[in-house]
């Protein structure tokens, strides 16, 4: 029998139960619910019959509010991804896979921040302020006026937030916290909703801009409540794949800025560097391109990057053949396939296909259905595509190549690399820059692949 005040909460969903199951009733998760104390936050009111109330302003759309001021971190890659620059009073949630960076880019981003004349605070509740000092030693920060603590209890952070005045401060990270006010562990759903809930009120009434790091599941998601993505400004994930150098940091959510952009860093033995041009970067320019490799110029937020997709087509040594992919929707791999077979008369079926992004970055518009395409049709027919060729073109269900958003941005940035030759959809003004071979449905570019014709009058 529960005891008196108690309450059970699913760890997975947060939700609350009034006693104890061995499965979640709303999200369907078994033995996640925790027994947990409910009490009342110090301060607050007991409930009264009587409230007096001051009504609630409103305001017209036609009034002016000017845009929000911006602190510049010095750190671009990151002030890009942010829209900007951070907004002082906003709450920002970054998460990213254990060991890819994220300690090591808010640090940078701290240090460069105050030397540039913000107020920085870095606190930690996993590191001693020793190991956070060190680190900056071997990043080559130790001069920058950061204030550093090592500090778990949220009534202790508060208060000296409040003490002293900071425009940046990062919490690292949002699950060793834990408020006195609640039983429950440290990481829990309780204690991680209380921690952002008191740190995001404080953001906005001190003008305290906060980043809070949070871990993240085994299935790529932040743990803890969902409630947090929504009590933030902006969510920010960093991506790696182990082996690659690369970083890419994107917004899933931003109040102050676009979604779509991305930030490129290389990891180094000083930190990490940032990368302007990240075309350069995923780019194999040395020797010939084989078969089964195709460039696709792709947008990501406001610049264009160019990336390799590799594909490798090959007799299946088994029964039921493999179909693997990295750096790009499986679903979407299969669709393309089903074209290729039903309308470009390529067979798949008894052959393992492989397709992979080069450079862990990953993709999702659908402009990289061509270029896909176009490497397993030339691992299939055993037919390289030209050195100096792009590939970008959406591809329906009837095999039609349809026209993808901002194509002279594509073709430009694929110019100022060094080639002259683009595949892609018919209506393609190449505006004498670039070489065009149009093609109207994906049996064309696939024909084109095979015999190597790649006259663009032809």
């Amino acid at each position: 029998m529960a005891r008196d005040g108690a309450v059970y909460i699913c760890q997975s969903c947060g939700s609350a139960h009034a006693k104890w199951a061995g499965q979640c009733s709303a999200c369907g998760a078994w033995n996640t619910l925790v027994e947990e104390m409910q009490s009342r936050p110090p301060g607050a009111l007991a409930p009264t019959r009587a409230t007096k109330t001051r009504g609630v302003t409103f305001e017209t759309l036609e009034q002016h509010t000017p845009a929000p001021p911006r602190i510049t971190t010095g750190v671009e890659e990151f002030d890009r991804v942010c829209g900007g620059g951070v907004v002082p009073g906003s709450a920002i949630l970054l998460g990213g896979d254990p060991g890819v960076g994220k300690s090591t880019l808010l640090l940078q981003v701290a240090a460069n921040a105050a030397r540039l004349g913000a107020r920085c605070a870095y606190i930690s509740g996993e590191e001693a302020v020793e190991q956070i000092r060190a680190r900056a030693h071997r990043m080559g920060l130790a001069e920058a006026p950061v204030r550093l603590a090592a500090e778990t209890a949220l009534r202790d952070i508060v208060d000296g937030l409040k003490r002293e005045t900071f425009d940046l401060v990062v919490i690292d990270s949002i699950q060793t916290l834990w408020s006195d006010v609640h039983e429950a562990a440290p990481g829990s759903v309780t204690q991680v909703r209380a921690a952002a809930g008191e740190l995001v009120r404080l953001a906005k009434s001190r003008r305290i801009a906060i980043v809070l790091v949070g871990h993240v599941t085994k299935e790529g998601t932040i743990a803890g409540p969902r409630v947090i993505e929504h009590m933030v400004d902006a969510v920010l994930s960093f991506e790696g794949e182990r082996g690659y150098p690369f970083r890419v940091l994107r917004a899933a959510k931003n109040r102050f800025g676009a979604t779509d952009e991305i930030g490129v860093f290389e990891m180094a033995e000083t930190g990490l560097i940032e990368v302007p041009n990240p075309s350069a970067l995923f780019l194999n320019t040395h020797g010939e391109r084989a078969a089964g490799a195709a460039v696709f110029a792709g947008i990501e937020g406001s610049r264009p990057v160019l990336v390799e997709v590799q594909a490798l087509v090959a007799p299946s040594a088994y029964g039921t053949p493999r179909r693997a992919v990295v750096g790009w929707d499986s679903g979407r791999l299969a669709m393309v396939l089903a074209v290729l077979e039903a309308r470009c008369g390529l067979g798949f079926g008894t052959r393992d296909v492989y397709l992979n992004v080069a450079g862990g970055l990953r993709i999702s518009e659908p402009a990289a259905d061509l270029a896909a395409a176009a490497a397993l049709a030339s691992s299939a027919l055993d037919q390289a595509l030209p050195q100096d060729c792009v590939v970008f073109g959406e591809i329906s269900l009837s095999g039609d190549v349809r026209p993808v958003s901002r194509m002279e941005s594509r073709m430009k940035e694929a110019a100022k690399l060094g080639f002259r030759r683009v595949l892609g959809p018919s209506d393609l003004d190449g505006a004498g820059q670039m070489a065009v071979t149009g093609v109207a449905r994906l049996a064309e570019a696939v024909a084109r692949i095979g015999d190597g014709g790649w006259d663009p009058d032809r």
